[in-house]
């Protein structure tokens, strides 16, 4: 035994640990207290650091902090040049009431709908890809490209190929990539574009681990925009299976979308604001922000959420959505876990004889996921909405639509990672023609599927109904 061993259960160090607990317990229940505006969260909190000695402490230490709003607002100076001119507000041609979201969205984003942009709809990777790589391949001066997924694989391997040759033959490029997304540790795509000289950075990526705590906020954006003048954007990330006519092992199905137009500028802010954020690396040379045409009859508006300055402004233009629609509102995603106040919302609809439907996976890509959405479903058995659920291979598809005029595309997904913790880009859309082609979508996607009882989820076996409901209270996190 040595002489400086310590008795573990001696008084003296329990009382050192609990004095410990008091102290750790009474700073976080301060923090809490001054700081979460959801009451639920905050009691949620402080029962876990009072019941969970030390544990608990270290846990909301771990996600219960958010730090990237402090360091957002230290960057938020940008360039004049980077940050862009206002564009000039305009009327949309719609009815009323999509007149009054698109108002309402405005407040929210602090920021007008543009016109005479163009959006061509890119079923799966084998409709996406090609004229994502043909742009890359074509780009004269600038390629900035942001990813949650890149996969190594055949597919990952050609795009990151074609960024290096774009690199080499004097483009500016720039990738950004998520720290989770793509692989923590090692990544060897990343290895690969960076041997191949492409400037890459990993989203909140550190070795310090008092910088852990970023690991629960992920860079869900999906972006390319090339020579500033044309930009795709949705749900999909960039992988072999995503390209069905391939041959993949685990497929997976989504929808991207072809910008030109003004729009386009609000995708590269989006880029630029994460780049400068991660890197610290301000994009401000002409080539980035080149002067935009109008190419199409779609008014459009990028629309910025996250964990910082831009908390809760996906959750209010949704609101808005759900409280303005009249006649029908469609919701395609592959995870749907909405909280309270959304869920009420989506009632208010049907019960003023809106038409809603939600489209869902019958099988996600995540387990948990499918389990927590079964219990919460459950919830579902008094709400005026249809509920189909669409077959193999998994739907990652991200879409809304309202009345025929209005719809949301983009990365962001209906449950609270998206809501809370991730950084999503989409785009808010007004225009009959563009709307009526989403709707095509959907209606092909229902086609294919069922309506699903809530009242059979109800009927379910006690221990699958205990399992989804146990899966249901990781809400916040899933």
């Amino acid at each position: 035994m040595f002489p400086f061993a310590i008795e573990w259960s001696s008084p003296l160090v329990e009382s050192v640990v609990a004095a410990l607990h008091i102290l750790l317990a009474l700073t976080v229940t301060i923090d809490v207290l001054l700081k979460k505006s959801d009451v639920r969260g905050a009691l949620g909190w402080i029962g876990l650091v009072w019941l969970a000695p030390l544990l608990g402490s270290i846990l909301y230490y771990l996600f219960g902090i958010n730090r990237v709003t402090r360091r957002a607002l230290r960057l938020s100076g940008l360039s004049d040049r980077q940050t862009g001119a206002t564009p000039s507000a305009i009327e949309p041609d719609a009815a009323p009431n999509i007149r009054l979201l698109c108002e309402v969205g405005a407040r929210v984003n602090a920021s007008p709908l543009t016109a005479g942009n163009r959006l061509d709809i890119l079923q799966n990777g084998d409709a996406a890809y090609p004229p994502m790589l043909a742009a890359i391949n074509g780009a004269q001066k600038s390629i900035a490209l942001a990813s949650y997924i890149f996969c190594s694989d055949r597919t990952g391997h050609e795009f990151a190929d074609a960024l290096i040759a774009a690199h080499k033959r004097g483009v500016e490029v720039r990738v950004l990539l998520d720290s989770i997304g793509v692989g923590y540790f090692f990544p060897e795509i990343l290895a690969r574009l960076q041997a191949g000289g492409v400037p890459t950075a990993r989203f909140l990526h550190t070795w310090l681990p008092w910088r852990m705590p970023f690991l629960n906020m992920r860079n869900h954006r999906k972006l390319l925009v090339v020579d500033g003048t044309l930009a795709f954007t949705g749900g999909m990330n960039i992988g072999a299976g995503y390209d069905l006519h391939q041959g993949c092992k685990v497929c997976v199905q989504d929808v991207h979308f072809r910008l030109e137009g003004p729009a386009v500028r609000e995708v590269m802010d989006a880029f630029a604001h994460d780049w400068t954020f991660t890197t610290d690396e301000v994009l401000d040379d002409d080539f980035w922000w080149p002067r935009l045409e109008a190419k199409g009859h779609v008014c459009a508006r990028g629309l910025r959420s996250g964990p910082d300055a831009d908390l809760y402004k996906l959750e209010l233009v949704l609101g808005a959505a759900l409280t303005l629609a009249r006649k029908h509102i469609r919701i395609v995603t592959p995870y749907f876990l909405p909280d309270a106040r959304l869920q009420f919302l989506i009632a208010q609809a049907g019960l003023r004889g809106v038409k809603v439907e939600i489209v869902l996976p019958s099988q996600s890509d995540q387990h948990i996921m499918d389990w927590a959405m079964r219990g919460h479903l459950r919830f579902f058995r008094h709400i005026r909405a249809d509920v189909i659920l669409t077959d193999p291979p998994f739907d990652h598809s991200k879409l809304c639509t309202v009345d025929g005029e209005w719809s949301l595309i983009g990365s962001s997904n209906w449950d609270a990672r998206s809501f809370r913790l991730n950084f999503e880009f989409d785009l808010e859309c007004v225009g009959r023609e563009l709307t009526a082609q989403i709707d095509a979508v959907i209606d092909a996607k229902i086609a294919r599927g069922r309506k699903i009882d809530p009242d059979r989820l109800a009927q379910e076996p006690a221990w699958l109904r205990l399992r989804n409901a146990a899966a249901r209270l990781l809400m916040p996190y899933l």
